[in-house]
């Protein structure tokens, strides 16, 4: 395994709060996707402008990662699950492991398969309410 990073969910203002952010740790952002970048993926134009993900890197190995909710999933509570946990695998077999493992009793949001944005991986809440994105970029 090669890290894992923290992923927040927001309500419409990650890139403000990501902004506060590198002003607080430094660096640049490693990358930026809006929804309206998205090809074959329908959104509100309200939610275009949002950001889709957005990584902060933060020392050699680490990402600081978020998303903003589109407003048809309904705001995301500030007080509980606004957060995954988000391991990076090293291959797309360690990647199905973890992700088939964890994710056994629990429910699955995003069946692993390939990403919009050229990854493989999925996401799910665990048997005990924890959420998690597995994930493998090739390009790492």
């Amino acid at each position: 395994m090669r890290t894992i990073n923290p992923w927040i969910n927001f309500n419409g203002n990650a890139e403000e709060a990501f902004t506060f952010y590198r002003s607080v740790f430094g660096g640049e952002f490693s990358k930026i996707i809006r929804f309206k970048d998205l090809t074959g993926f329908e959104i509100a134009e309200t939610d275009a402008d949002k950001i889709m993900y957005i990584a902060l890197p933060l020392g050699q190995h680490n990402l600081l990662i978020a998303n903003d909710v589109p407003e048809f999933m309904g705001r995301v509570s500030e007080t509980e699950n606004r957060s995954k946990i988000k391991v990076s695998a090293e291959s797309q077999e360690e990647a199905d492991k973890i992700f088939n493992g964890l994710s056994v009793g629990g429910d699955i949001d995003g069946p692993i398969g390939d990403s919009p944005w050229g990854t493989y991986g999925g996401m799910f809440r665990d048997k005990y309410g924890i959420e998690w994105i597995v994930e493998f970029d090739p390009n790492i």
